[in-house]
């Protein structure tokens, strides 16, 4: 386990300070999921996850953190599981929906497409590389490239929404992000 990455992530939820709404991509979209099975990937204090189990969804929360795994627990409909995503392994054909926000492991890509059943829909959104820039994240692979997410999901999935967008970051600091939602073909 990725034990530097648990500590920090445990220390940051101890404060329970977190972002606590869904962000727009996850209420606009989860919807188009036709079944009820739903993933949320690094779910942090679970915004997203509570949000689509109040949607009837029944979510698969994971996260390195055991402080954030905790506050999930016992919330029926919510399956809160401790995992470090340099090591676990998704199952397969399993979400109509899966969730992956301001969280980047490139090598889940391929993952969470073998993890949607026919038809089921992606929701990412996370930061994207530009000069312009105010903050860069303390590691540059944190970091998408223009026109990466294109590249891995296009050809079997379809894009159904990609959107690159000025924004800011917990620390107000001006940052381009970017939005996609993908449907498995």
């Amino acid at each position: 386990m990725a034990i530097e990455d648990k500590e920090r992530w445990d220390k940051k939820y101890q404060n329970k300070d977190g972002p606590t709404k869904p962000i727009k991509i996850v209420k606009e979209y989860a919807s188009l999921a036709k079944g009820k099975n739903a993933l949320d990937i690094a779910s942090g204090m679970g915004r997203h996850s509570k949000y689509l189990q109040r949607l009837g969804f029944e979510v698969d929360a994971l996260d390195i953190s055991s402080v954030a795994i905790n506050e999930l627990k016992n919330i029926p409909g919510i399956h809160a599981k401790e995992v470090d995503f340099d090591t676990f392994t998704l199952p397969v054909n399993r979400y109509e929906l899966i969730v992956c926000t301001y969280f980047l492991n490139r090598a889940l890509f391929p993952q969470m497409i073998d993890a949607l059943k026919a038809g089921g829909i992606i929701l990412l959104e996370t930061f994207l590389h530009d000069e312009e820039n105010e903050r860069e994240p303390s590691n540059p692979a944190f970091l998408l490239n223009k026109g990466e997410l294109e590249y891995f999901f296009d050809l079997k999935c379809e894009l159904i929404y990609i959107e690159e967008w000025w924004g800011t970051d917990h620390t107000g600091a001006k940052v381009m992000k970017i939005s996609m939602v993908a449907k498995k073909k």
